[in-house]
């Protein structure tokens, strides 16, 4: 299967990379520009690869960077690399963000990819209210959740519950970005062949159901 990582880059000895793009806003910020990837300088989109390749080791990865020197991006370039990975193929796709307002470009880019089979796994908080595009209708929600190791999976309320933590034990924060790319490399080794079958793997796979309980 072919996932598209759109976030800060992929850098990870070992791990090839079959097409590369970068998206960022012109020197006038009025339009996008596609340009080369650079070399991930964040460290988060090659993260959330590396929990795919966990799950999924024969996964063929696209880079479509969004995020470089922080993690922040335009809604336009996000709508801009999600048409671009439809274009080279993706069959599926990680967005490791989310944004607190929904916006006309990337819902219009979500309807248009959702449209050409895409699926599309997107980072929920675990607390708090929706965010997009996790929030619209045809994208899978995934957050952390702190019961899960690699491989297994909850259904929560509003969201899937995966790992939260970074395949290499780096104690850096991982939370709903790194549960983005557990989720995504457990569906890329099902290679589900269509949203509904994912819900259904991810139910049917599920170790948890409903959030967490904790005792005092």
């Amino acid at each position: 299967m072919r996932i598209a990582v759109i976030d800060s880059g992929i850098t990870l000895p070992g791990v090839p990379v079959a097409e590369r793009a970068a998206f960022l806003l012109n020197a006038d910020a009025l339009d996008i520009e596609q340009v080369p990837s650079q070399p991930d300088r964040i460290g988060h989109g090659s993260a959330v690869a590396a929990a795919i390749m966990v799950q999924a080791p024969t996964a063929e990865l696209i880079d479509a960077q969004i995020f470089h020197d922080r993690i922040t991006a335009s809604p336009a370039a996000v709508a801009a690399a999600l048409r671009w990975a439809v274009g080279h193929g993706a069959r599926l796709a990680t967005l490791s963000l989310g944004l607190s307002a929904d916006r006309p470009v990337l819902r219009t880019a979500v309807e248009e990819a959702l449209s050409h089979g895409l699926l599309l796994v997107a980072a929920s908080p675990a607390r708090g209210g929706p965010v997009w595009p996790a929030a619209y209708p045809g994208v899978i929600a995934a957050t952390g959740d702190a019961r899960c190791g690699p491989g297994e999976v909850s259904v929560l309320p509003a969201a899937f519950g995966a790992c939260p933590r970074r395949p290499d034990g780096d104690p850096r924060a991982g939370g709903a970005s790194l549960a983005v790319g557990h989720l995504a490399g457990l569906l890329a080794a099902a290679a589900p062949p269509s949203y509904e079958a994912a819900l259904a793997h991810l139910h049917g796979a599920a170790r948890w159901h409903g959030p967490e309980r904790r005792w005092m």
